[in-house]
């Protein structure tokens, strides 16, 4: 009987995959900052643009890498899974990666002022159909973070939509220009907007 594949071989990228983001990572560096490509060849202020374009590629890994964690943990994957395929102990890959829930700021509403709300735990798989009845009672995202959402209430009913990351894409330009609005300009992996109806909200 054939050994089954432990949760790090199933889920981490093959060879070629992890070369290919590599190589993807690498052209972004050298190809994204005008001239740097040809300037290396003879100044060696290019160099120092290498460094800054570097390290704002580092940044934004990071960052990607914090967030497409939280995503895994709002799917439902446990910190034990995600330290294996990080390499690192459960206790290190929840210390180091997990984050802080987001809080209403508490506001319970004061004289012209919004209520807002969290609502949680919620997952990836459930969280669009709790928004879309939120939305009818007036509640629509006004932040986000690990397997939570803040709220904020108005008279009014909203629509929620999410979709999967990318800032020039089509699909978020035709929602943009459908009256949807993004809740957070720097989400991974999932973008979320927001659009009000010409409704009242319903009654609680």
């Amino acid at each position: 009987m054939m050994a089954q594949p432990s949760d790090h071989s199933r889920h981490a990228l093959t060879p070629a995959e992890a070369t290919a983001v590599r190589d993807a990572v690498a052209e972004a560096v050298l190809g994204t900052p005008a001239g740097l490509r040809a300037d290396l060849e003879g100044d060696p202020d290019a160099y120092l643009r290498l460094v800054s374009a570097s390290r704002t590629a580092a940044e934004e890994t990071s960052r990607l890498l914090r967030e497409s964690i939280s995503g895994a943990r709002a799917a439902g994957h446990s910190w034990d899974t995600l330290g294996r395929l990080l390499g690192v102990s459960r206790q290190a890959a929840q210390q180091r990666f997990s984050s802080t829930t987001v809080t209403a700021t508490g506001r319970p509403g004061g004289p012209g002022q919004p209520s807002r709300k969290v609502i949680g735990p919620v997952t990836a798989f459930d969280e669009m159909a709790l928004l879309a009845d939120e939305g009818r009672r007036g509640w629509h995202v006004v932040d986000y973070g690990t397997m939570s959402h803040v709220l904020e209430s108005s008279d009014r009913q909203w629509e929620h939509r999410r979709l999967l990351w990318s800032p020039g894409s089509a699909a978020r330009l035709h929602l943009e220009a459908d009256g949807w609005h993004l809740v957070r300009d720097t989400t991974f992996p999932w973008g979320y907007y927001t659009r009000q109806l010409d409704l009242p909200a319903e009654p609680v």
